[in-house]
């Protein structure tokens, strides 16, 4: 087994001492990349790019030639477990994803089953294992997953909601349904993370995208309840190495203490939440990761420079923090910005441990 070059991002996410703090990018591989354009133009669309283990391993390293990044994160996309389900994804132009056969009725939804993920995924885990190869230990790879109640709502919206009306309206009106489709989907990312795990995954991510659209009471009942059966089966260690996961409910701060007792090693936050706020809440019991406004990347490298140090300061020199955007990077982001973010971010923290 190859020996990680650097592992600063695994034991940030254990809440061991590092020399900086570690950084990686939401959806790091993407369209403000030149170089991702080129190769999604040959691709000839996003789901041959996604379905290629060759061109899912070639963006995937791009932004690591790009930027001193700390941890590569797998090419893919949230959507690959519901497609694997039989619902068809396809993506309409300008429009973003969709649905062939959303569940509407209630026998589609009692059929139901959770994927065999080294069958209808299987070209996910060869993209894993062809990028652990070509990393060839520099950094770790994260894997990932969305989480039961996000995958839900596309599964029954159809795609993309600006009111999240059907699938709260099913939970609402049929919650044994809807407990139905979370349970499925929440044993099938399972099966799914482990496997990536048992391909060469080093660490997983479970992206909550839509948990912040529901109630409290809502997201204890269909989204948080499914989080923790979601970390409750997944491997916690491959090869004698610990396997440390990461749980992102974006908007989710109002409910920081209760993701934080669900089981993960890490909390992912979004923008909206003062880190060292959150640190306080939460003491040692997560490491933290986030949480820079993704917008910040349009203003002028300097101001780039000082909101990134306005998070480290907050975080403190700490052990237990993972520096990140609170949510995915824009395709109009400028790349130069990016490496401003990351060098501040690894010169600024190496100075906040100096000082302590």
């Amino acid at each position: 087994m190859t020996r990680l070059k650097n592992d600063t991002f695994l034991r940030a996410l254990l809440r061991q001492p590092t020399e900086y703090t570690p950084v990686w990018l939401m959806r790091q591989a993407g369209r403000y990349l030149p170089e991702y354009c080129e190769t999604r133009r040959r691709a000839g669309n996003f789901l041959n790019l996604c379905k290629s283990p060759a061109m899912a391993c070639e963006v995937t390293l791009q932004p690591l030639a790009r930027y001193e990044l700390d941890a590569a994160i797998l090419f893919s996309d949230i959507l690959t477990v519901p497609d694997a389900m039989g619902l068809g994804l396809y993506f309409a132009e300008g429009e973003g994803p969709r649905f062939e056969r959303p569940l509407r009725d209630e026998w589609e939804i009692r059929n139901l089953s959770a994927p065999d993920p080294h069958a209808e995924l299987q070209y996910v885990m060869d993209a894993v294992s062809e990028i652990r190869r070509a990393l060839d230990g520099s950094v770790p790879l994260i894997g990932f997953s969305g989480s039961p109640w996000t995958l839900a709502c596309y599964m029954v919206e159809g795609g993309s909601s600006s009111d999240y009306r059907k699938v709260k309206s099913l939970a609402y009106s049929r919650p044994d349904l809807m407990h139905h489709i979370l349970d499925v989907t929440a044993r099938a990312v399972v099966s799914y993370l482990n496997a990536q795990i048992e391909a060469g995954a080093q660490a997983v991510m479970v992206f909550d995208s839509w948990g912040g659209v529901l109630s409290e009471a809502a997201y204890q009942e269909f989204s948080l309840r499914y989080l923790q059966q979601v970390q409750a089966g997944l491997m916690r260690e491959r090869d004698g190495v610990r396997v440390p996961s990461i749980v992102f409910t974006k908007g989710g701060g109002l409910w920081l203490e209760s993701i934080a007792a669900a089981g993960y090693d890490a909390v992912g936050l979004d923008w909206t939440m003062d880190i060292g706020r959150a640190r306080r809440l939460v003491g040692d019991r997560v490491a933290l990761q986030g949480n820079i406004d993704p917008n910040v990347l349009f203003a002028p490298p300097e101001v780039v420079a000082t909101e990134a140090r306005r998070v480290l300061d907050a975080f403190g020199p700490h052990p237990g923090h993972v520096f990140n955007l609170g949510h995915g990077i824009s395709q109009f982001t400028p790349p130069e910005n990016v490496r401003v973010l990351v060098d501040t971010v690894h010169e600024h923290s190496r100075t906040l441990r100096t000082v302590a």
